[in-house]
């Protein structure tokens, strides 16, 4: 069995995120999707998600879009790809944090995993940052 694995925040679920999964699915028959830490979102993007994230696993699972759905170690980035063992990890066309330490990492454990950049769907329309804009103004009015 090919297993794949992507990783993001999927705060605001859209159809971008839908496109993303179907896209990753295509490298393989499991898809895993490990799901950022509350912490690690604010770390990386500088702001506290809209969801926390035992609502962002809920809202995921419930679409059916991914086979499993886990939450990322809080310590450990890489502890998810060692415990799951992907073939292919998929990476979103603007997911850059962690990726020089990812292959770095695939490349000092010796492991056989092909890291592959999917395409975008209409970012300027399905982009979580535009996305969560919106939501933010909405809920002020």
């Amino acid at each position: 069995m090919q297993k794949v694995m992507v990783f993001g925040s999927f705060d605001i679920l859209h159809k971008g995120h839908e496109k993303f999964f179907k896209q990753a699915h295509k490298f393989g028959d499991f898809l895993l999707v490990c799901l950022a830490r509350d912490s690690t979102i604010k770390k990386v993007k500088k702001n506290d998600p809209i969801f926390p994230e035992k609502e962002r696993l809920s809202n995921l699972k419930k679409t059916g879009w991914a086979d499993k759905v886990i939450l990322g170690d809080k310590k450990n980035y890489f502890k998810p790809i060692l415990n799951f063992k992907p073939q292919v990890i998929c990476l979103g066309y603007d997911q850059f944090f962690f990726i020089k330490e990812l292959e770095e990492e695939i490349k000092k454990k010796g492991l056989k995993i092909k890291v592959v950049r999917l395409t975008s769907f209409k970012p300027h329309l399905y982009k979580s940052s535009l996305l969560r804009k919106k939501y933010v103004r909405h809920q002020i009015y």
